[in-house]
């Protein structure tokens, strides 16, 4: 029998029933942050990310309704940001995200990550399918978010559309709407097509129908930050340039001073736009054109207005991906970039050249809002090996910037470049005949 007096064995070092096989208290770290390396050390103590409700409470039950005739009939009113009911032609427009939640405000005093609630990660499990229940007859109205964000009620007649920001990535925060019309985008694609119809393919020139273009939402993820950058590396200033040797062993030599240059910018970035689709984030040229599409920004983001489903009724839209942390190291190369250039200015006196060759970036903050942007989008498949190439042509449906890839004949080209050059050689032999 043993002596109550005596304290109990110690547990194990390891094994069953040792400090390792107990799971730590709620709240409380497992492993010893001090003993971790600095980068995980941060990662493990951050805050959770912060949220931004954006969410439309007034539209929760998928019915959006007149102000003032209390009709489901409503529509984008072309060329405007208004919606205009097709009953009583009452015309109202949404509130502007940045001014309801403050977006625009306080980008010097960022810390950490903000997430507005269209923009939270999304759920492996959550369902495409949204059911509404009627409140006009009491039927069920199901949208399948897959393919659109608007249903009619085969009863009464009344609009649905999807306003609550399920975790499926379909619902974002904002929405910026279309401006350019249909008439105008298939102007604008046809006149860019006539410019280069001398070379491209004739299956293209045969099957091409501009009026095929469709209005798309595209899904982005707009990022305001707050970052500082520190940058070293060397760069020279030209003291002497001189030639050796003659005829086809004439070298020219520089003489330069070489400077270790070190440079720190602290800056902040409004309204940077990703991609939060990975089929539209891939910018492989060899199976698509997708990189015209950063061709034709800038969007003017600041007039996105909050999210309301009316604005897709006659457009198609893509569903986001893509979560914070997928595009985070886009970001940060991203913002490698701005303090690259923000730091140009600085070295002007080295002509000859800098060369970066340590970069370190430090993010003290970021907000992510989800938004949908508006593209005419007119595409191509171009037969060929490896599943050929996908040509697209995109209009900014905003501000009508134009930009795209055409399929063209190679022969073409090959006989042009040859013809050109021929003409030119032919000139320069004539120049030189006519000075000797």
């Amino acid at each position: 029998m043993s002596d109550p007096k005596t304290p109990p064995p110690a547990p194990p070092v390891s094994g069953p029933g040792s400090p390792q096989d107990v799971p730590p208290l709620p709240g409380s770290q497992p492993i010893d942050p001090a003993t971790l390396p600095q980068s995980i050390r941060d990662e493990l103590e951050a805050p959770d990310p912060a949220a931004i409700d954006t969410a439309s409470a007034e539209l929760k039950d998928g019915i959006n309704r007149c102000p003032k005739c209390g009709s489901t009939e409503i529509r984008h009113k072309p060329g405007t940001d208004l919606l205009v009911c097709l009953y009583c032609r009452n015309e109202w427009d949404g509130a502007r995200v940045e001014e309801a939640f403050g977006l625009g405000e306080g980008l010097r005093d960022l810390r950490g990550t903000v997430v507005a609630s269209g923009a939270r990660d999304i759920a492996a499990d959550a369902a495409s399918l949204m059911s509404f229940k009627c409140t006009a007859c009491g039927a069920e109205v199901t949208v399948n978010t897959e393919s659109t964000m608007t249903a009619r009620c085969h009863w009464c007649r009344h609009v649905f559309g999807v306003n609550e920001q399920i975790a499926n990535g379909a619902v974002p925060d904002a929405v910026l709407p279309f401006h350019i019309r249909k008439d105008d985008a298939v102007a604008r694609i046809r006149q860019f097509v006539d410019k280069r119809r001398m070379f491209a393919l004739k299956a293209f020139k045969e099957q091409f129908t501009p009026e095929n273009v469709v209005g798309v939402y595209l899904p982005y993820m707009i990022v305001d930050g707050n970052a500082s950058a520190d940058v070293a590396g060397k760069g020279e200033i030209k003291t002497r340039e001189y030639t050796r040797g003659s005829g086809n062993d004439k070298k020219t030599y520089y003489d330069a001073d070489i400077y270790q240059i070190e440079r720190h910018v602290d800056f902040t970035v409004d309204d940077l736009p990703l991609e939060s689709s990975t089929e539209r984030g891939n910018l492989d040229t060899r199976v698509n054109t997708n990189n015209i599409i950063n061709t034709i920004l800038p969007f003017d983001t600041k007039n996105a207005v909050k999210w309301n489903a009316s604005y897709l009724v006659g457009f198609t839209s893509e569903k986001r991906n893509r979560d914070v942390e997928h595009l985070r190291p886009r970001l940060e190369d991203q913002l490698l970039s701005i303090a690259r250039a923000q730091v140009e200015s600085s070295t002007g006196r080295y002509d000859r050249g800098v060369r970066w060759e340590q970069e370190q970036l430090d993010v003290h903050g970021t907000r992510w809002v989800s938004m949908y942007l508006p593209v005419w989008l007119y595409s191509y498949h171009q037969p060929g090996r490896n599943g050929g190439l996908l040509h697209y042509i995109a209009v900014n449906g905003r501000t009508g910037e134009t930009m795209g890839s055409v399929p063209v004949q190679q022969w073409k080209l090959l006989t042009a470049a040859l013809t050109v050059g021929t003409f030119i050689e032919g000139i320069v032999l004539w120049i030189l005949a006519a000075s000797s």
